[in-house]
């Protein structure tokens, strides 16, 4: 990986690059950041969400480094996103004005800019429940935390110790993880039903949730955003295996995540006072992608329980490939990609709409 050398050795050049940074970002964002406010990167945690393709070399099943994934990203290249497109930590980079992706760690071509602008780290199938990753066979929260570890050596040995401690205390930090949790782990494949209920099941959750985020700001970070589970139970594949013959919302998955998340944005509202120099926002991605499902027209979608990849009821990762027969041929109408993954047009509509009412709370 290539070194820059940063002239870090006057307070005047440092704080000249400082303006500079600000300026630039501010010319270039949609969404408006307060006055003096500035995220220098996006550093992001979590699952498929806002997988980049840290999973491409990986001996699993959840994958999509092939075709038709990517076919609407720039040049139609699978990248590892599963997505036709963008992920929401690709549009949240560009609505900020950061730059157009957040690239995968793992990925071999990394530069050694994103560094400096922010990566992801995340990885299609994990969870905040340690077994979640093991039956994927995918990287953990807790291995993606050792990554950051290396992540932030990398960064200090480019950029220096003070302009890498300004990067984690400024820069935003996402954390998608908890729908394979619940989809998977627990109703799916059954593997903590005869252990947990669902309350005590949620309660893991939040409690490996909470530890990660305070784990993250151990580190450096000070303004994390933690998502919300989405309606789970309303995504084509649950609605498959889990809404009966009619493939309505399986609603006991949905009932499990807003248990979840009522927890969730209640531990995060007690970190303020715990750790007052931290802003801890919760973002609640279940009620907005809830209210585009029941309101598809509104957006310009007509399909709500389909994905468009193959029939869309059940394909995902290596099941939605370049052989999947009836692949829809205008993803524009389709609020999912495969069973599973929104389009990169419903995670605009989404990510817009989500941006603006919580980018002051990180602040």
């Amino acid at each position: 990986m290539e070194t820059i050398v940063f002239p870090f050795s006057s307070k005047f050049l440092w704080a000249k690059y400082l303006l500079v940074f600000a300026l630039f970002i501010s010319a270039k964002a949609l969404i408006k950041l307060p006055i003096n406010g500035t995220i220098p990167a996006v550093i992001v945690f979590g699952d498929s969400i806002v997988d980049a393709g840290n999973n491409n070399d990986l001996n699993t099943v959840i994958r999509c480094d092939f075709l038709p994934y990517g076919q609407d990203f720039a040049g139609g290249v699978p990248t590892g996103r599963f997505c036709n497109g963008k992920v929401p930590s690709d549009l949240i980079a560009e609505e900020l004005g950061i730059k157009d992706i957040v690239p995968a760690y793992l990925d071999p071509t990394l530069k050694t800019q994103d560094l400096l602008t922010g990566v992801t780290f995340a990885s299609g199938g994990t969870g905040y429940d340690p077994l979640t990753p093991k039956l994927a066979s995918v990287i953990s929260l807790g291995e993606q935390l050792n990554y950051f570890k290396e992540y932030i050596r990398k960064l200090k040995a480019i950029a220096g110790e003070e302009k890498t401690n300004f990067i984690l205390a400024k820069s935003m930090f996402l954390v998608v993880a908890g729908s394979d949790d619940i989809a998977n782990t627990y109703f799916v494949l059954r593997a903590r039903k005869l252990q947990y209920d669902v309350p005590a099941y949620t309660d893991l959750m939040v409690n490996s949730a909470a530890e990660f985020v305070k784990e993250l700001y151990g580190l450096g970070a000070r303004k994390i955003g933690v998502f919300s589970t989405p309606p789970i139970g309303c995504v084509p594949s649950q609605r498959t295996l889990g809404g009966g013959i009619e493939r309505e919302c399986a609603e006991d998955y949905n009932v499990a995540a807003i248990l979840f998340n009522k927890k969730l944005s209640s531990v995060l509202n007690s970190f303020k006072t715990s750790m007052p120099d931290g802003r801890f926002v919760y973002i609640d991605v279940y009620n907005p992608l809830l209210g585009l499902i029941q309101n598809p027209q509104k957006n310009g979608f007509e399909v709500v329980d389909n994905g468009c990849c193959g029939t869309g009821n059940i394909e995902v990762a290596i099941l939605c490939n370049k052989l999947s027969p009836s692949t829809c041929t205008d993803v524009s109408k389709y609020i999912f990609w495969d069973s599973y993954h929104p389009t990169e047009k419903a995670y605009r509509a989404l990510v817009t709409l989500i941006l603006q009412n919580i980018i002051g709370d990180f602040f």
